[in-house]
């Protein structure tokens, strides 16, 4: 293998308000063609911003203090901006985290694609159309004409991200960087990428920097890691010596906080039927004026049990139904159909006023702790506000925030302060404390650790067990993660456009799944037969 990428001392200074100094600090990384090295660590490490380094996209306020950066022995922090737009795409190819954002919405797809031909080649009109269908057909997106004339919008976000690497791929750069490539993807949908990345990756000899957070992936086609901390590398080697005999405290924590296929060992939950729900009906759209029009079947005959006590897991991609179930149970959309009872009592036929009473009883944490907090306001207010609405005073409100505040390991003097100042673990703990000022029965958990880094997301489940044995509370655990089902679930139920295809105790149906599409699920989790080894984490990098 020859050396494509050599990063030499890197340091990337960041603004004076910054929380230090350097984003990269002294950063050393060689890639070698046909490799795939794995770069890790947490959110704030450093890691994108080593790939936009590379790439020389880094915001104005951020500069390569020092250190070189050698595609193939050429410097490319020495290069004019002119030259430098030449090595895009052509040499170095970017995969970016987030395909909607980098993608333009305003364009089709076949028109982003076919830009890279016209920027670097003197193709024809006819022939960039050809190109890109070939590129298309090779992503394995369906309907590859379809998708050429469709805009960004209309793609899913397994074909948009498939859509950036034909992008990313369409001059066969010697190196390819993939930032989080797989971030927030369905298991199936994750694992269709992988694979691809990874077979077009030996097909065509390319050196792939994969920046990723999930030790799966990593366990999936790493052959060398490079780990992270505060802008520093702490430990590179490969990727089995990594990942089976970490050697820095760092690494040990953040594989520590891995959370394996197998299921927790807990005791079953015994108490009686809470929640039961039967034959419930949710559809989309309606029908227009002549009898036609799109109707989508949410929920399509839903029936579960909760048990009081009892965390019960809801999985499947997206798509399947999951958060529309979940907001019916929550009355924040209304069922069609089916009924809704809790401790006998049936939700669906209450009044308005009679719901506000009963609602307390029932609270919801979302997926996106910081699109469901309001920017404008502090986060106290935020907390207090149901119990505000229900008559307590301002001032006992506010107190009851500070408590809850210290309940879920967040500073009580915090209150003060508005969402955007907090991290994405910190604006979880939240989105719990303001759940749980009502003092619930049952908590609805949609989502809630999908986009946190491993460490954060093993202290939030950490947090979601203490507070549903101190409170004894009753979970419905909505997720896309097998993993995180494995850990927090006692039943599982199994959901597929919009249909239950498979139910019963987690550790039954996560080791032998019975239904095809569970058995596609579980064959998809990217490392699984990868155990996390059992490390010992030292003191200070402990999960709270």
């Amino acid at each position: 293998m020859s050396l494509r990428l050599a990063i030499d001392g890197l340091s990337v200074a960041l603004p004076k308000s910054a929380d230090r100094p350097l984003a990269l600090d002294s950063v050393s990384l060689t890639l070698s063609s046909n490799e795939i090295l794995c770069l890790v660590g947490e959110s704030g490490s450093g890691k994108s911003t080593a790939g936009r380094a590379v790439m020389r996209l880094l915001p104005p306020s951020v500069r390569i203090a020092a250190g070189k950066i050698l595609l193939d022995g050429q410097n490319l922090p020495d290069l004019p901006e002119a030259e430098m737009r030449t090595v895009r795409g052509a040499r170095i190819g970017m995969i970016f985290q987030e395909p909607m954002t980098a993608l333009n919405p305003l364009r089709t797809i076949g028109d982003q694609v076919g830009e890279v031909f016209r920027v670097h080649t003197t193709l024809t009109r006819a022939e960039i159309a050809e190109r890109v269908q070939t590129l298309l057909t090779e992503v394995l997106i369906p309907d590859p004409v379809a998708a050429a004339k469709a805009y960004p919008h209309e793609l899913s976000g397994g074909q948009r991200q498939r859509a950036m690497i034909a992008m990313a791929l369409a001059l066969e750069p010697a190196v390819l960087i993939a930032d989080e490539p797989t971030t927030a993807l369905d298991v199936t949908t994750q694992a269709q990428i992988l694979k691809l990345i990874r077979d077009l990756q030996r097909r065509h000899g390319t050196a792939v920097l994969f920046i990723t957070h999930d030790f799966g992936v990593v366990a999936e086609i790493a052959d060398r890691v490079a780990v992270m901390q505060a802008g520093r590398i702490v430990e590179q080697g490969p990727a089995e010596e990594v990942l089976n005999r970490p050697q820095h405290p760092y690494t040990r924590s953040l594989i520590a906080a891995v959370p394996p296929l197998a299921p927790a060992d807990r005791p079953r939950p015994d108490g009686a039927v809470q929640l039961t729900v039967q034959d419930l009906v949710k559809t989309y759209g309606r029908k227009g004026f002549f009898g036609t029009g799109r109707v989508t079947h949410a929920v399509r005959g839903v029936s579960l049990e909760l048990r009081r006590g009892a965390t019960l897991g809801i999985v499947g991609e997206s798509g399947s139904g999951k958060s529309t179930l979940a907001r019916c149970l929550a009355r924040l959309i209304p069922a069609d159909g089916g009924s809704l009872r809790l401790d006998g009592l049936d939700l669906r036929t209450l009044s308005g006023r009679e719901w506000r009473r009963e609602s307390r009883r029932m609270q919801m944490v979302f997926q996106d702790p910081f699109g469901s907090l309001n920017p404008r306001r502090r986060v106290g207010d935020l907390v207090a506000q149901g119990l505000t609405v229900r008559g307590l005073s301002r001032s006992a409100a506010l107190e009851k925030a500070r408590e809850l505040f210290g309940l879920v390991g967040l500073d009580p003097q915090a209150i003060t302060r508005f969402p955007h100042e907090f991290s994405g673990g910190q604006r979880q703990r939240i989105g719990l404390a303001r759940a749980l000022a009502l003092e619930p029965e049952i908590l609805i958990a949609d989502e809630p650790v999908s986009a946190l880094d491993v460490s954060v997301q093993a202290q939030v489940l950490d947090l979601l067990e203490s507070l549903r044995q101190r409170l004894h509370l009753s979970v419905l655990f909505i997720t896309h993660d097998l993993r995180v089902a494995a850990q927090v679930a006692d039943d599982l139920i199994v959901m597929k456009s919009g249909e239950v295809v498979e139910t019963g105790p987690a550790a039954q149906i996560l080791a032998d799944p019975q239904h095809p599409y569970t058995q596609a699920l579980v064959a998809a989790v990217p490392g699984r037969h990868w155990m996390p080894p059992a490390v010992a984490t030292p003191p200070e990098y402990a999960p709270l």
